[in-house]
């Protein structure tokens, strides 16, 4: 299997600034506005990883508001 193929089947976990993530084709340049985390696996692995670590869906502006409100 040529490196190449095994790159257009692999993706890369993203996060923007509001702290939500992503996945983002591996051969694709990022978008602007998200930052690669370094992950480069399979769509599977990557959505897993992106359930461990993303436990509040709620983007970053609206916790630091609620926060802010209490």
């Amino acid at each position: 299997m040529e490196t190449s193929s095994v790159i257009d089947n692999n993706y890369r976990v993203v996060i923007n600034i509001e702290q939500q993530y992503s996945i983002w084709p591996a051969q694709k340049p990022i978008p602007l506005g998200w930052s690669d985390l370094g992950v480069i696996a399979p769509k599977a692995h990557c959505l897993e990883q992106i359930q461990k670590v993303w436990t509040d869906m709620r983007p970053l502006s609206l916790r630091t508001a609620m926060d802010e409100g209490s």
